[in-house]
């Protein structure tokens, strides 16, 4: 079952790729991402029948060892407990909920190109002399006249030839302003169909709801991600840890915001590159000093030398700290999240994310725990510092996806404060806010993308009376912005209480920093009720005039995630006696 958790996705990602023009490319992706969620749901089973698996005085549920260059130190080794199952899991179930998204979409959106190219051929039969008909958005109903764009007003008909009108007919069916429309800030729109096929298709569409690449891509980043959480062989961690890089990378880069997408795909690249540099110096100081690669072994006995533990673990703690991210090294996050597709940012913000913080806690602080103590202070200064400016920025910010990205740096800092203050109930919460904030956001991701399908517009100020126009959607949307702001009762609250918790344990300075979180809290609600009042409340704005409510399908894909979200937050024990299995 550990192989497969990490095969299948790999496996999937290359019958997806193969099978590109497919029209059933997108559902084998899902089926692939739904049995290696399986696999990794049945890692559980024999850990109390037989106990645990001991790996070179390291414990585990279960763990394969397999030779494949010894004399590099690199062995396919993968191992599994309470810590990195649950990571796992998450990652597997985002997985799953991203592809049924994809291909869902892609239905939709080859049914509603089907359906334009009928009227389009239809329009055309029309004589040249006959009457120009009023479309949907005509002043007669209260839209746009012209056929303009509901929201800017601009004009979406192209040149009149053979004395009728033509225009490009998008995937909900009302009119728009041609492909590249700056206004809905995601991939380009395909242009005015021709007998029901988008343009380009044949090909890879361009088109991120269209092109099975994407799918690929995903699944792609699923695998790697598994392979990091599961790898118990320091070589293995980082070669999957770059694995993840490319695909994660050619998601923004391809499928994003055409305005933005290339130079948030650089600062991503950059960013990771630089923080990959000096976290493989760390592991390779830390495999020199101990011979071995085996993460387990090295927890097991102690970590290294104390003579290297404050260099092995700065070295590691600043890679990781890029990944996470830890302020001053989060710039590229906001950036990458705002121009990636709705999937792309789901899959950012629940787990890649993710790699830094499990690094940072199991690889770093476990294979160097005298130099973390000592870096404890340092490290504890820089996440609080984060949580009160991340809080601050969000306040001012007006676009939706960004107010979310930057939402997570302080959520991260949460996370990583837990993490320095040491102490059990520090550890415990940060692992605890590292997950619930991957059911949290990743859902937020999802319903900000479908408002700003919907609405053409991620502008606060565009939006407006969401609560009258889709009252689902609206409801969906303060469960998640409450879940993140850390109501109790839901999964958002117990890592961010405990945090405070831990670090006022600490007593002297570390109160300070408990005080700087407890406003960090007091300021995620502030620019999380802002956002709702903003979005949801008010007379229905003209970009939310007419938009449909949650289908069907969308309330399949996140039901998911809503469940997860009150699961943590009505019963926590038995995720922190997951927690208390986990080889730290």
């Amino acid at each position: 079952m550990l192989v497969l958790a990490a095969a299948l996705p790999a496996s999937g990602a290359l019958a997806v790729w193969g099978l590109r023009r497919k029209p059933y490319a997108h559902w084998i992706g899902a089926g692939a991402a739904g049995l290696a969620f399986a696999a990794v749901a049945l890692l559980p089973v024999g850990r109390d029948t037989g106990a645990l698996i001991a790996g070179d005085g390291a414990t585990w549920w279960h763990r394969v060892a397999i030779p494949w260059a010894p004399s590099l130190h690199l062995d396919f080794a993968l191992a599994v407990d309470g810590v990195s199952w649950t990571l796992a899991l998450l990652t597997a179930l985002l997985g799953v909920l991203c592809c049924l998204h994809n291909a869902v979409g892609a239905e939709q959106r080859a049914a509603d190109l089907y359906g334009a190219d009928q009227a389009s051929a239809s329009a055309s039969l029309q004589p040249a002399s006959a009457p120009l008909q009023e479309p949907a958005g005509s002043v007669e109903n209260g839209g746009t006249p012209g056929g303009g764009d509901p929201v800017t007003g601009v004009h979406a008909a192209g040149p009149a030839t053979s004395g009728h009108l033509q225009v490009a007919t998008g995937a909900s069916g009302s009119l728009q302003d041609g492909a590249g429309s700056v206004e809905i800030g995601g991939p380009p729109l395909a242009a005015a169909p021709v007998h029901g096929v988008p343009s380009g298709a044949g090909g890879e569409e361009r088109d991120g709801w269209q092109s099975p690449v994407l799918t690929a891509l995903l699944l792609a980043v699923q695998a790697a991600s598994t392979l990091v959480f599961l790898a118990d062989n320091l070589v293995l961690f980082f070669i999957a840890f770059e694995a993840v890089l490319l695909p994660m990378w050619a998601i923004v880069h391809r499928f994003g915001d055409p305005r933005t997408r290339r130079r948030a795909a650089a600062k991503f690249a950059l960013f990771t590159i630089a923080g990959s540099l000096l976290m493989a110096t760390g592991l390779f100081v830390a495999i020199a000093d101990t011979g071995t690669a085996d993460l387990g072994a090295i927890i097991a006995a102690g970590g290294v030398s104390s003579g290297v533990s404050l260099l092995v673990f700065s070295l590691l703690a600043i890679g990781f700290a890029v990944k996470a991210p830890l302020w001053p090294l989060h710039s590229w996050l906001p950036d990458a999240h705002t121009a990636a597709p709705t999937v792309g940012s789901v899959l950012l913000a629940g787990v890649l994310l993710k790699l830094g913080t499990y690094g940072l806690i199991r690889v770093a602080g476990g294979l160097a725990p005298e130099g973390a103590a000592d870096a404890a202070p340092v490290l504890a200064v820089l996440a609080a510092v984060g949580i009160v400016v991340a809080g601050l920025v969000c306040l001012r910010l007006p676009e939706l996806k960004r107010l979310i990205a930057y939402s997570s740096v302080g959520h991260m800092g949460f996370v990583v404060l837990a993490f320095a203050a040491g102490t059990e109930a520090g550890l415990r919460a940060a692992l605890f806010g590292n997950l619930a904030h991957g059911l949290v956001t990743p859902l937020l991701f999802f319903l900000a993308g479908a408002l700003k399908a919907r609405t053409r517009t991620g502008s606060l100020t565009a939006l407006g009376g969401l609560r009258l126009a889709a009252p689902a959607l609206a409801g969906l949307l303060g469960f998640a912005a409450l879940a993140s702001l850390g109501l109790p009762g839901l999964a958002g609250f117990w890592g961010e209480a405990f945090t405070v918790y831990a670090a006022a344990e600490r007593g002297g300075a570390w109160l300070l920093l408990a005080a700087a979180a407890a406003f960090g809290a007091f300021l995620a609600a502030a620019y999380l009720l802002r956002m709702l009042k903003h979005v949801s409340h008010g007379s229905v704005a003209p970009a939310a005039f007419g938009i449909g409510d949650v289908s069907a399908a969308e309330a399949a894909v996140w039901s998911p995630l809503v469940a997860g979200t009150l699961l943590l937050g009505l019963v926590p024990g038995p995720l922190l006696a997951l927690f208390a299995e986990g080889h730290l």
